[in-house]
């Protein structure tokens, strides 16, 4: 018999822990777009990944899950895209095709750059005791963060957000990797307009809800 995949018939669920920052992402996607959502804790210390039930929504055993009243979608970028296109336009998803496309760009650069960039340091420093600390793997992801954050520096040199004047999906994955570069306990070189960028981000309810959460 078949695992009975546990979804819902009504609202949106969000299967995820909520320090994690893939889940994070949805969270603020859903206050930004006024969406009400239930959140189930899965994953860390949680567990529960590996389970027939979850597996069978989510195959990669990872977070988060999408349950939009039966609909499943996993892969944290995605689901961003699919709330804004299909609850925020207009508005959180681009108007124009330049400015979705350069949405579309930066939400991937930054799961392709960006986030692995800085993935050892955060590991290293946030989730490992001192005494296991790998000292080398730790400096050469700071060195390579600070050289991936300095491209997103320069791009938002001339623009507000980073499709453009405005705010909009591609701003929630990148404002959230912004803010766990910043906040990392490291030294970085001065990046003045992605600081800029870190500064307007907080004037967003749903920024300072589910992103400035202290690193765990």
């Amino acid at each position: 018999m078949s695992a009975k995949t546990p979804t819902s018939s009504q609202g949106i669920v969000i299967w995820g822990r909520k320090n994690s920052i893939n889940v994070m992402k949805v969270l603020w996607a859903c206050d930004e777009l006024g969406l009400p959502f239930h959140r189930k804790d899965v994953g860390g210390t949680f567990g529960g990944l590996d389970t027939p039930e979850y597996k069978a929504m989510n195959p990669n055993s990872k977070v988060p899950t999408l349950d939009d009243n039966g609909f499943i979608l996993w892969e944290s970028n995605v689901i961003v895209r699919y709330l804004a296109h299909k609850y925020g336009r207009p508005g959180l998803f681009p108007t124009t095709e330049a400015e979705r496309w350069a949405a579309e760009q930066w939400m991937d650069w930054v799961q392709t750059t960006g986030i692995p960039a800085m993935y050892e340091a955060f590991w290293g420093l946030v989730r490992t005791p001192p005494e296991q600390r790998n000292a080398e793997k730790i400096e050469a992801s700071r060195v390579a963060s600070a050289t991936a954050f300095g491209i997103l520096d320069a791009h938002l040199a001339q623009r507000a957000y980073v499709a453009g004047a405005e705010f909009s999906m591609g701003d929630i994955p990148l404002g959230a990797a912004v803010h766990r570069f910043l906040v990392l306990p490291m030294a970085r070189p001065k990046l003045p307009h992605l600081e800029s960028y870190h500064k307007r981000l907080q004037e967003r309810p749903g920024f300072r809800q589910h992103i400035m959460i202290p690193l765990t």
